[in-house]
């Protein structure tokens, strides 16, 4: 299979999402494991993690608990990749890459009268432990190493206790039974690690959590079928019910950075697979890439920076190119920044008005960076989510779900926490918002005609010390976010269930 890589439009960030970046193109639709869902970039906000950078990447999205008997994996060869540019330049200075091996144990079971032993069809046969993994069938591990620049071969993190460069991704959350303490069986599986070229430790996690997007995707998606003036706190969130798989990095942010002059830094995250595969179907169908597959071999098939750009603001013919495209490629489609198509969308709908194109102010947001906020001292215009890491840390119970808007400057667009309503966010930026406030390039030409009117999608998250969500209609509501790394919350157990696939309390 080939896949030509080539495109992109430069990201305003839409109003709308099937999540922040779930199934968002034909192309990759069809392949669910290497799907980047969410990137987010902030600085740690965990008491003790002061001056460290949190990168999280999400992948297979919309998993449903208890999708037994095999549940979740990665995708064994994929490169699964975290990067970060750190002079302004559109290209990755740094690269952090995942790749995963998949080990079947074929475990057996005496059957019959001479107690032959026979091949079980499930994950599991027995109780896990961090411990205990014996009665396992699959066990997960991984790899991460940090590239430099344009280097196709990096050096590993390694693991701070004993000097290991592999490590053990957490079975997903099959159930009570199963593992009877998901949260303190995934926590065995943080680990301090050693970073090339780094002076301080870092850590690292891989592993099924819950998915913290919060998204009203059902109404968006028929013709914005709900009150986009209404109560923030009106309607369900489609994902309550969904886990993902998160690939989470703390980082000292004097690693990130080029030089401490310029504290800004990019980030987005991509995943690529092989070109070809070999296929054994005597090995039950397993593929493999070719053996001595080089990075050549590989073509890039999604690519996630700031969130919802890709669902609504592409066109349909060219969301696949977006996918395979990189930052340096962007100045080319400018256009979708300058001359957005979701507010005459909106316009057609419910008659808001709509801004004086060019749009600046989204140019400014979207493709350079803020100034004075997040814009770096020398840029090239790209689609990036950018953080000044100099920006003071907004503890839990301060922070502003609408971020930079609701007077929280570490908050999105500087960079991306979970608790961020991205959604409500990109919806008011989009509609003119940023031209109510004094930040951003809008000058003359662009007003906001709407009057900083509060559009909404009508959920909301309740942050990262709130008790439930809130939002109508969800059956088993539960903590949204963790107030320590890796951040998102305990993934949902297969069982016991609800309606819905969640948790019962």
């Amino acid at each position: 299979m080939k896949f030509k890589p080539l495109f992109l439009f430069i990201s305003l960030v839409p109003a709308v999402a099937l999540a922040s970046s779930h199934r968002e193109a034909p192309f990759i639709s069809t392949l669910p494991q290497v799907d980047g869902s969410d990137f987010y970039m902030f600085m740690s906000y965990e008491p003790g993690r002061q001056g460290y950078v949190t990168l999280l990447a999400n992948y297979n999205p919309l998993q449903t608990p208890g999708a037994g008997p095999i549940y979740y994996a990665l995708d064994p060869n994929a490169y699964y990749d975290i990067h970060i540019d750190n002079a302004g330049h559109a290209r990755s200075d740094l690269t952090f890459r995942f790749r995963f091996t998949n080990t079947y144990k074929n475990l057996t079971v005496p059957t019959g009268a001479n107690g032959k032993p026979i091949a079980v069809p499930v994950l599991n046969i027995g109780r896990i432990s961090s411990s205990n993994q014996s009665d396992l069938n699959r066990i997960e591990t991984y790899t991460v190493e940090v590239l430099q620049g344009d280097d196709s071969k990096g050096r590993p993190l390694v693991n701070s206790e004993g000097g290991s460069s592999t490590f053990v991704k957490p079975v997903d959350n099959i159930g009570f039974k199963s593992i009877n303490d998901y949260a303190g069986y995934a926590n065995n599986y943080v680990y301090d690690v050693v970073i090339p070229g780094c002076s301080q430790h870092g850590r690292v996690f891989a592993g099924q959590r819950k998915d913290g997007f919060v998204v009203n995707v059902g109404e968006i998606f028929d013709l914005f079928n709900l009150n986009p003036l209404g109560s923030r706190e009106s309607s369900h969130n489609a994902l309550t019910a969904k886990n993902v798989d998160t690939l989470a990095l703390e980082v000292p942010a004097s690693c990130l950075r080029s030089n401490s002059s310029d504290p800004i830094i990019g980030g987005w995250t991509t995943a690529s697979i092989p070109k070809h595969l070999d296929i054994d179907p005597a090995n039950g169908g397993q593929s493999a890439a070719p053996a001595n597959a080089g990075p050549a071999d590989y073509v890039q098939v999604s690519r996630l920076g700031l969130p919802l750009f890709n669902e609504v603001v592409i066109g349909l013919p060219d969301k696949d190119k977006y996918n395979g495209s990189a930052p340096c490629d962007d100045a080319q489609f400018a256009k979708y920044v300058t001359n957005p198509t979701l507010p005459a969308l909106v316009n057609t709908l419910f008659g808001a008005a709509i801004p004086h194109t060019p749009r600046y102010d989204l140019v400014t947001v979207f493709l350079t960076g803020v100034p004075g906020l997040n814009k770096p001292a020398s840029v090239t215009p790209s689609e990036e989510l950018r953080l000044n890491t100099s920006t003071p840390v907004t503890a839990p119970a301060k922070q502003n779900d609408l971020g930079v808007l609701g007077g929280d400057l570490a908050g999105f667009p500087n960079g991306r926490r979970p608790y961020d309503d991205v959604v409500d966010i990109a919806l008011r930026v989009e509609e003119g918002a940023l031209c109510s406030t004094s930040i951003g390039a809008c000058g003359n030409e662009t007003k906001d005609p709407n009057n900083g009117a509060p559009f909404t999608d009508g959920t909301r998250s309740p942050g990262p010390t709130a008790a439930t969500e809130k939002v109508v209609g969800d059956e088993y509501p539960a903590d949204t976010y963790l107030p320590q790394f890796p951040y998102l919350m305990t993934p949902l157990p297969g069982s016991p269930n609800g309606e819905n696939g969640v948790a019962a309390n």
